[in-house]
């Protein structure tokens, strides 16, 4: 089943199994590629939004206008995707001239801004690394970076978090970018064909699953009729019997 992972998923994909019970893939990377059959087969995208991802997409023009300004480029939101036999992808931003990918992140505020490249990602930085690597081998880029801007946030979206968090005019440009690059790895990459791969043949078998046991035609076991109750006896003479009890001819 020629299935495309997007470059944004690689990432669970690539996580261990703890043990050699759970097979090639872990029990996370299963209950994502269970998540995408799902969307698949009803035909719908499973949407999360949140107030961060909300800034992420209004501020995202400031953060590319941060970034070129700081990084002396003149790049625009890339609208291109791309697609090989394995994975499917749309970068945010792609330098031609110097072969050269960003993966943007827009910080929330001051709280959430990682000031050295060490802290970029945190507990989900395997995750924007096999993004990046991802990229890299659709866009056949010798290196991917992860960059994250500090810019002002609307105000709508602030709530009750102090201004000083959200507000950063103040602050040089410079100090507000902070960029990790990572460089491709071959050994890496053909590791991620092979997982990918092997996510493949689980999905097939998640769907083969799903169709066995959703059968279109199949009819429920008939349900046993009741055996009808007898009428109360009422004894000679006693009132008549409450309309509840009567049956219907």
């Amino acid at each position: 089943m020629n299935i495309l992972f997007r470059a944004s998923m690689v990432g669970k994909l690539m996580t261990e199994p703890r043990s050699k019970s759970e097979g090639p893939l872990s029990q996370g990377a299963k209950t994502a590629i269970r998540d995408i059959a799902a969307q698949h087969i009803l035909g719908v995208e499973f949407e999360t939004s949140s107030r961060e991802m909300e800034k992420g997409i209004e501020c995202e023009p400031d953060s590319i206008g941060l970034l070129n300004r700081v990084r002396g480029l003149v790049l625009a939101k890339n609208t291109e995707r791309r697609s090989d036999k394995d994975i499917t992808g749309e970068a945010d931003l792609y330098d031609p001239a110097g072969r050269e990918g960003y993966d943007l992140k827009t910080a929330w505020s001051a709280a959430t801004f990682p000031i050295l490249a060490d802290d970029i990602g945190g507990s989900q930085r395997a995750l924007y690394e096999w993004q990046c690597r991802a990229y890299m081998a659709l866009w056949d880029a010798p290196r991917w970076s992860v960059a994250y801007a500090l810019v002002n946030t609307p105000e709508r979206l602030i709530g009750y978090e102090p201004p000083s968090l959200h507000f950063f005019d103040h602050i040089p440009e410079h100090m507000r970018l902070t960029v990790w690059t990572i460089d491709r790895d071959a050994a890496k990459e053909a590791a991620m064909r092979e997982k990918v791969k092997q996510a493949r043949d689980y999905y097939a078998e998640v769907v083969a699953e799903f169709d066995r046991t959703h059968r279109a035609g199949r009819t429920a076991p008939a349900t046993p009729t009741p055996a009808a109750s007898p009428a109360p006896t009422v004894a000679p003479g006693a009132p008549p019997a409450p309309a509840f009890w009567k049956r219907t001819p």
